[in-house]
């Protein structure tokens, strides 16, 4: 199984699953206001490693990340970052702000 690094909590992940999937799994703390749809940017996280065990960005994550303060070249939405390796993956969740 992959293994997900949130700020300093490692979980296993199923592969194919989401970022957001794996945290909720796991008891991270990681806003997803919308639900998982990408129709907000609350669930946003910046990745430090393992870019290459994620899926590819859509333009419509592209689009929403516009929204979302904070950003890096890495960032992305944790509800659409699908698992697709089996290494690891390290993530940096950004302090909570007003959305």
């Amino acid at each position: 199984m992959p293994k997900v690094t949130f700020d300093n909590k490692e979980v296993e992940a199923a592969d194919g699953s989401t970022l957001l999937d794996a945290a909720l799994d796991n008891d991270v703390d990681l806003d997803h206001n919308c639900g998982g749809n990408c129709a907000c940017s609350t669930c946003h996280i910046i990745i430090e490693e393992g870019m290459d065990n994620l899926s590819e960005m859509t333009e419509d994550e592209e689009d929403m990340l516009d929204t979302a303060t904070g950003l890096s070249l890495t960032s992305r939405l944790a509800c659409q970052c699908q698992i697709t390796g089996s290494g690891t993956v390290k993530i940096k969740i950004p302090p909570k702000s007003d959305y």
